[in-house]
């Protein structure tokens, strides 16, 4: 299929729409239960401790879904916004005690349960690699991300509940696949209280331009496994941050390496190139796919001033 008519299949605005609304519909039909564990994430066998006892593992446990891991970093006063953190592709758990320093609420969730706090679920992996975006494709869209989504969501209304949040005021940070999703959830939650976004060096951005390249390879492994192309590509297209682009009506930060073989720099240029609001592009010269100290300088001013 060539390159230029890929786009073409992509769902249209309404159909973008339509499915934001099927990713808050499941959230609602899915009760969830939580639970804070005793785990704080220091390990005292490396010696490794923390001040503030508060940090700690929240699990959460939905219905009909696989449980999952949250790591919970409450402001030292409140209330405070809330900063929300997701993982690269790596599905690696994070910790911020950085930002908290500065006055945030910090979570970090790692949807579909595929990292715990006791490492990562290797049982959850199809071929060696975690299956969310060719689960995406194969689905039509209907399971992978949508559900990772989802569980954003019932993690997002969790934390709202807690006295130091400060309602519907939620920006959302991340890099790489993290980077990419918290554009998502910057669209996902327009009309549901999100300030801004940060999205260091982000995936999931203009597949059709992508072309397999670097990190987009799982794309083409997910294409690779349905008979029809065009409802493959239909299926990334709901996922594809520039479908998204016209509903990112908040701040939006963006990085990118120049260097960066992994997640393009044309693929993050494309998306600049079309955010309607406020808007930032930061290119740093000679580095590649990488999570910086830069990007958490440059998240903490954004933070600060729109958060």
């Amino acid at each position: 299929m060539a390159r230029e008519n890929e786009s073409s299949h992509y769902p249209s605005d309404k159909e973008v729409d339509d499915w934001i609304a099927s990713v808050w519909a499941l959230a609602d039909a899915t009760e969830c239960q939580v639970e804070i564990t005793g785990q704080n994430g220091f390990s005292h066998s490396l010696g490794l401790n923390h001040v503030d006892r508060e940090f700690r593992y929240v699990r959460f446990s939905p219905d009909g879904m696989d449980d999952f891991y949250g790591y919970w970093q409450p402001a030292a006063s409140g209330p405070a916004p809330l900063l929300f953190h997701v993982p690269g592709y790596g599905a690696e758990m994070s910790s911020h005690p950085d930002l908290v320093a500065q006055g945030f609420n910090v979570m970090h969730v790692s949807p579909l349960g595929y990292a715990t706090p006791e490492g990562p679920d290797e049982s959850k992996k199809q071929n060696g690699e975690w299956p969310v975006l060719p689960d995406t494709v194969t689905s039509g869209a209907q399971q992978g991300y949508r559900i990772w989504l989802a569980n954003c969501i019932l993690a997002i209304r969790w934390v709202m509940q807690q006295p130091k949040v400060i309602p519907n005021r939620i920006s959302f940070f991340g890099t790489s696949q993290g980077g990419g999703a918290s554009l998502l959830l910057g669209s996902l939650f327009r009309d549901h209280g999100v300030r801004c976004v940060a999205a260091d060096v982000p995936f999931l951005t203009n597949y059709p331009l992508a072309a397999g390249r670097g990190a987009y390879y799982k794309a083409t492994e997910g294409l690779d496994a349905v008979a029809d192309k065009t409802a493959g590509w239909k299926a990334l297209g709901y996922v594809d941050t520039i479908s998204h682009a016209r509903r990112l009506t908040i701040p939006t930060l963006l990085t990118a390496g120049s260097l960066d073989e992994v997640c393009p720099l044309d693929t993050i240029e494309s998306l600049y190139h079309r955010l309607p609001a406020s808007r930032s592009l930061n290119v740093f010269e000679g580095m590649g796919h990488r999570y910086s100290r830069e990007f958490i300088a440059l998240v903490t001013a954004w933070a600060r001033l729109y958060a």
